[in-house]
Formats: C-alpha cells, structure tokens, sequence
C-alpha cells in the first residue's frame, strides 16, 4: 500500500548550516504541552523519517511548520524545500505565519515563491485556567486582524491545518462556516486533552459541530500528545468517533513524527490505524485523501 504522511516535522538544531533559528528545539528539557521533549530535540531529516520502521511504502508526505518563534518562518519552508528537492522526494509545505501580525502578506508571499507550499498552520490552542497546555498566551481566533488574515488565504489558495482544544471548536465552526473558501484540516484528534465524562462529552458536540461543515477534513495524528503509548480502547473510542463524524473520505493519516516517537513508534501507528479504519477505505485514509487536500 502506498502511503502520504499527512503530518511530521523535519528539523535540525544541531546542525549549524542547516539550523533556521528554532527556538523551543535547544531550550532542552523545558515542559512542553506534550510533555518532555528531550528526547526530540537534536536532529531528525527525511532520511531518518523514510527510515523508520513502517515507514517503507511512504511515496509522500506533509512537513507541518514546528516553530512559531524561528524569527523567519519562510526560512523553514525553504529549508524542507530544499530537503524535498534534494532526495526527489515529494513533500508539501505548511508554513508558519502570524495572521495577526502587520507583515503577514509579505509573509504569505515569500512563503508562496517555493513550489510545494500549500498552506499555514498557526495553532491556536489556548485555555486561559490552564496555561501548561496552552500553546499561545491568547485566543487568537477573537482577534480582528486575525479574521481578516484568514480570509486572504482563500483569495491566495491556501489551506489551514487547524490546531485548537474542544472548548475553542463551537466559536471556530461558527467562523469558519463563513468561510468556505479556505479548505481547513482539523489536527491531532480535535486535541482530547480532557477525557473525564465532561470533557469528552465537550469533544463530542465540538467535533459535531466541525464535522458540519464539508470543507473541514480531519487528521488521524498525534495519538501520543493524548494518550501516551495506550493505544487502548479510549484511543480506539476517538478515532472510531471520528470516522463516524467525518467519513473516511474526509480522514487523513499523519503520523506526527518526531514528536509522537516520544511514546510510540511509526509501526505501532500505522499498525493500530489499519486495524482501526475499515479496509475498503486504507487508500483514501493513507494516501488519496492527502493527495487530494494538499495538491501533490
């Protein structure tokens, strides 16, 4: 079976010539959302990534911006560009730009001069009582500047890899549902943090109302952020939830390697995920629906 990695990250903070500035990759054991990261942060490049096990039959992937503070973020583009051209090896871009920043369209623009970018990805998972799992100090989808940045990506075909908690999806799926012109691939499970009764009770309507909306796919990543090395039945609820919710013909496979290696490894993802999604739909889940969303 071939196979498009909808979701990694390439990076290398050890490696002078190629290091683009990341910030968060040398601040060494600091706590992350995800949990300690110090295992991951040294180099990890494509060939370490194709040369995981399971990851034989990758033809393909999707290389997610990993560093909002690296001071440029088209620097990060160019430098997985490169990586791609390089190994003739296709993978397709989601960069980073601030869309409530001032220099966002020139951002955009820079961005959009390599050939393989297709998208942003800003994440915007914020919960104000529970700073430690924040990923940014604000809710970024009230801020004005910011709506309005979003809108432009229509105008310039792009997509947006959304990355937020349960408590943020009723506000998101009412803004996006005006906005049906910027495709929007929802990441990492719709970000489970909170799996009491309530908690899970909030993902649900949160995910129901995303679903709603028929330009939003989703993405079967990040299984270790949210449930370690437990690949147990409350994994097995979520994902069979989504499909549900979603379909499979919206269901994108990405393995959110390195940072998901922290617990599990590329065959124990793809191993559960085959089991889990029907067999009839292993082509749209694990390549046709990534080809299709973003334009390989």
């Amino acid at each position: 079976m071939q196979i498009i990695d909808g979701h990694h990250h390439l990076w290398a903070p050890q490696t002078p010539e190629l290091d683009v500035g990341y910030v968060w990759l040398k601040e060494i054991g600091a706590p992350r959302p995800f949990g300690d990261p110090t295992p991951i942060q040294r180099d990890y490049l494509l060939e370490e990534l194709r040369g995981e096990s399971g990851a034989e039959e990758l033809v393909g992937s999707v290389h997610l911006q990993a560093d909002p503070r690296i001071p440029d973020p088209v620097a990060e583009t160019s430098f997985v560009q490169a990586q791609s051209d390089a190994a003739e090896f296709p993978i397709m871009l989601v960069g980073y730009a601030d869309l409530a920043g001032p220099d966002c369209a020139e951002v955009l623009e820079r961005h959009a001069a390599h050939r393989s970018f297709r998208g942003i990805r800003q994440i915007l998972s914020h919960l104000p009582e529970a700073p430690e799992k924040s990923f940014v100090t604000r809710n970024l989808i009230e801020d004005l500047a910011w709506r309005a940045n979003f809108a432009r990506l229509g105008d310039l075909g792009l997509s947006f890899d959304l990355m937020l908690y349960p408590e943020q999806m009723p506000a998101a799926a009412d803004f996006l549902a005006d906005h049906p012109e910027v495709p929007v691939v929802l990441e990492h499970l719709g970000s489970p943090h909170d799996r009491s009764p309530e908690g899970m009770d909030r993902w649900r309507k949160g995910m129901a109302a995303l679903a709603a909306l028929p330009h939003l796919q989703v993405k079967l990543s990040g299984y270790a952020m949210y449930f370690g090395s437990d690949l147990g039945a409350e994994a097995r609820e979520v994902t069979r939830k989504i499909l549900a919710l979603f379909g499979t013909e919206r269901a994108i496979y990405g393995s959110n390697f390195p940072v998901d290696l922290l617990h599990l490894t590329y065959a124990e993802i793809l191993s559960f995920l085959r089991a889990e999604v029907p067999e009839a739909a292993h082509a749209a889940v694990f390549h046709d629906n990534a080809r299709r969303f973003y334009r390989f």
